[in-house]
């Protein structure tokens, strides 16, 4: 595969998500990387109907810890995204070597795995946490974010018509 960003779960939990996220990474000619322990089983029903018959075709990678896929990637920056940053996606430049590292659905990336990030960002929310009250959410679904952040970054690289 050539250069492009990389996509990678951090000990997701919900198969339908993962399995969204691998069809939106082979819409994007992105490489899934997942790095374990995960909260299913590959061979869920959830996470194939999720992916339709599109699942084999992911570029997927599976990894014992975020130690060992960190060290396996030495010359990416690793970006954490999560709904507690403030420097949002629009302030990066990516570039094609980087990784797009996003957290559980139900904890997100804990500190421990934030401190080894290069950068950490969030998705702009204009009615988001701050704003439940008048109807705003807590946070966006895990496929959904990281649908557009793939997208932000294919589209800033250019990639979207290669």
């Amino acid at each position: 595969m050539p250069n492009r960003p990389r996509v990678a779960l951090f000990e997701p939990r919900i198969p339908q998500n993962t399995g969204t996220i691998g069809r939106s990474c082979l819409a994007f000619n992105l490489s899934l990387d997942i790095i374990k322990p995960t909260g299913f089983s590959f061979e869920d029903k959830y996470l194939k109907r999720a992916g339709l018959d599109y699942w084999s075709h992911v570029d997927l990678h599976l990894h014992d810890s975020f130690d060992e896929y960190k060290n396996k990637f030495i010359n990416s920056r690793i970006i954490g995204f999560t709904k507690k940053s403030s420097n949002f996606i629009s302030n990066i430049n990516f570039t094609n070597t980087d990784i797009l590292l996003f957290g559980r659905e139900d904890t997100g990336l804990p500190d421990k795995i934030m401190s080894k990030c290069h950068i950490i960002s969030g998705i702009p929310m204009p009615g988001g946490a701050d704003q439940l009250k008048t109807g705003g959410v807590r946070s966006l679904n895990l496929s959904v974010a990281c649908g557009i952040v793939c997208y932000s970054a294919c589209l800033q690289l250019n990639l979207l018509t290669k």
